[in-house]
């Protein structure tokens, strides 16, 4: 595989770009850079400004922002596919976040603000599948602060995994595969819990047959009784 087949066979791959033909998947490779960054190394940080947006091609990235005290807050980990620093799209001039890759070869696609309002003003398709990416996003934000706010640890845990499963997984009756690179320190991260009771929910759930779980994947064996 060439370089410029490699790259267009990763853009196929982007969400975002599902249902572009081969000439506008040709135009998107033409304005955008293929990057690999290596694990630990941040792509963007806070209160830069927000001109480029990134597809994520391989690996996962870290999305966080720090408290007043220095506290990292996990806001998402990203999975191949997705779309991140899209904000600058709907106008936000300074990020908020940052943005780390989290695996040892993380590899992602750099295009321009403008550009991609560019190919957004030339193709309606393209342009509804971002404002639909966006509004997930944020719905999934929203979801979160409800969950932080009104629900216990073993609340949000469980929310977390079915909302997961319901986004990544795959249904087979009534049960669902959830196949994932997530640590237990991963996930209470993203619940605003610890790791030792990621550790005993997950547990406790095996113990009452509602889940089997090993280090790569989740199986629900009914989303509604859990």
């Amino acid at each position: 595989m060439s370089a410029a087949e490699s790259k267009l066979w990763y853009l196929e791959r982007i969400n975002l770009f599902k249902d572009l033909s081969q000439d506008e998947l040709e135009e998107v490779d033409r304005v955008s850079q293929m990057k690999t960054m290596p694990k630990g190394q941040y792509i963007y940080f806070p209160e830069e400004p927000s001109k480029v947006i990134f597809l994520l091609k391989e690996g996962r990235v870290k999305l966080g922002s720090y408290s007043d005290d220095g506290k990292e807050i996990i806001k998402a980990i990203l999975e191949p596919g997705e779309v991140f620093g899209e904000l600058g799209i709907v106008g936000q001039e300074k990020r908020r976040d940052f943005a780390q890759a989290m695996d040892s070869s993380v590899r992602i696609c750099a295009i321009g603000v403008s550009e991609m309002l560019r190919l957004m003003g030339g193709n309606s398709k393209l342009s509804l599948e971002m404002t639909k990416q966006i509004g997930d996003r944020l719905q999934r934000v929203e979801r979160r602060l409800e969950s932080l706010i009104f629900k216990d640890a073993k609340e949000r845990i469980i929310d977390f995994i079915k909302t997961k499963a319901q986004e990544k997984g795959t249904r087979v009756g009534y049960e669902w595969l959830l196949k994932h690179n997530l640590t237990h320190q991963d996930i209470a991260n993203l619940t605003a819990t610890s790791r030792q009771t990621v550790t005993i929910v997950l547990n406790e759930l095996r113990e009452k047959d509602l889940i089997h779980f090993d280090r790569k994947s989740i199986l629900i064996r009914d989303l509604d009784a859990i």
